[in-house]
């Protein structure tokens, strides 16, 4: 058994250092300065946008994860190395996507061009598609596969879960391919931040697995350190992209915010502080510790960590990934483990459905 751990382990490491060596040799970001890509009219928010429309229309057209991720490459390495302006910039996007999705999409699920154009409203025709194509094929070099931050997540899940997959013990869905789904989610979301993209991809991974065994057990370090030495992470921009990561991933989980309304004091208190994205990261923790759910009735499981039933409802929000992440961990045809035997059966599922955060709304009094 442990010489099977170790030859999956040293397969794992030999994965790992092909995509760092791919990653060093051809991965740029953009620089802003002012909040303006420098030598252009593109600003943050410009640029934010138009990571944003690209996930939109990576979704409308059901690509997978790294389709998305590979895009974001080759818009950053494109606006690293020209002088874009923001005219272009949604052509730019939309070609970046046409090319990701040739290179990581099977033949019959790409659309054609002229179908990128009708369902994507991006008021450019096929034909400057087709040139914008061909210049970011020239200003790339051809040399188009990359290392994306989505594939170090699948190897430093990959990785973990090869070593301690006792980890996901104290999920209410513990299979690691839901698990896998729920931390591109959060990769996701963090792309949306010009700030956080200026990190390379295994950096940004590396942040997004940490925060989450952060919360999922008191042992992640040992298992962060491992990762750590064998990514070759720079600790500094470790460091700043984790509170960086973290800002952004509190907007995230407080997406669902649950207000409960007090007639005592005629004061409205929230359970989940609903801040931007920028909320102070201490702040996040001191919520994280102390506040709890009300439970509806008494008797034990009445109350629960805020946190962990939020994890819970972001994780079943992950399902759109999911079907993809099984075939990776030979998880198809197979119960998902923490559904009826861990929950104690229908009865008490039914219950928990039944059970809300939010007292029950009564009809307003009839007057006269």
């Amino acid at each position: 058994m442990k010489c099977t751990e170790s030859i999956e382990s040293q397969k794992f490491d030999l994965v790992l250092e092909h995509a760092l060596a791919r990653e060093a040799k051809v991965w740029k970001v953009p620089i802003f300065h002012n909040f303006t890509l420098k030598g252009t009219d593109i600003s943050s928010r410009h640029y934010e946008k138009a990571v944003l429309w690209i996930e939109e229309l990576n979704s409308l057209f059901q690509f997978c994860p790294e389709t998305l991720a590979l895009a974001i490459s080759f818009l950053n390495r494109l606006l690293a190395s020209v002088k874009a302006q923001l005219k272009y910039l949604r052509c730019i996007a939309i070609a970046c996507l046409v090319l990701a999705a040739k290179i990581n999409e099977e033949d019959e699920i790409i659309p054609s061009v002229k179908t990128f154009v009708a369902q994507s409203g991006c008021k450019c025709s096929p034909a400057e598609i087709l040139r914008m194509e061909r210049i970011i094929l020239d200003k790339l070099h051809w040399d188009l596969y990359t290392a994306t931050s989505m594939d170090f997540v699948n190897i430093f899940h990959a990785m973990v879960m090869s070593k301690w997959p006792h980890l996901l013990n104290g999920l209410p869905q513990r299979n690691p391919s839901r698990h896998v789904a729920f931390l591109t989610k959060q990769l996701q979301h963090c792309m949306a931040c010009h700030q956080v993209l200026q990190f390379k991809g295994s950096t940004l991974a590396l942040v997004i697995i940490t925060l989450e065994l952060e919360r999922l057990t008191p042992d992640w370090f040992p298992v962060i350190t491992d990762l750590l030495k064998k990514a070759q992470v720079d600790s500094a921009q470790f460091i700043h992209c984790k509170e960086l990561a973290d800002q952004q991933l509190l907007g995230f989980h407080t997406s669902n915010a649950v207000y409960i309304f007090h007639p005592a004091n005629q004061s409205i208190h929230t359970h989940l502080d609903g801040r931007s994205p920028c909320c102070d990261s201490t702040m996040k923790k001191t919520m994280q510790m102390n506040l709890q759910v009300e439970g509806s009735g008494p008797g034990p499981g009445a109350s629960q960590p805020l946190h962990a039933k939020a994890h819970e409802d972001d994780m079943q929000d992950s399902d759109e990934f999911y079907d993809g992440f099984q075939c990776l961990y030979n998880e198809d045809g197979m119960p998902e483990s923490g559904q009826a035997s861990s929950m104690g059966g229908a009865d008490n599922q039914g219950h928990e459905e039944s059970s809300s955060i939010c007292p029950p709304l009564q009809p307003a009094p009839q007057i006269g």
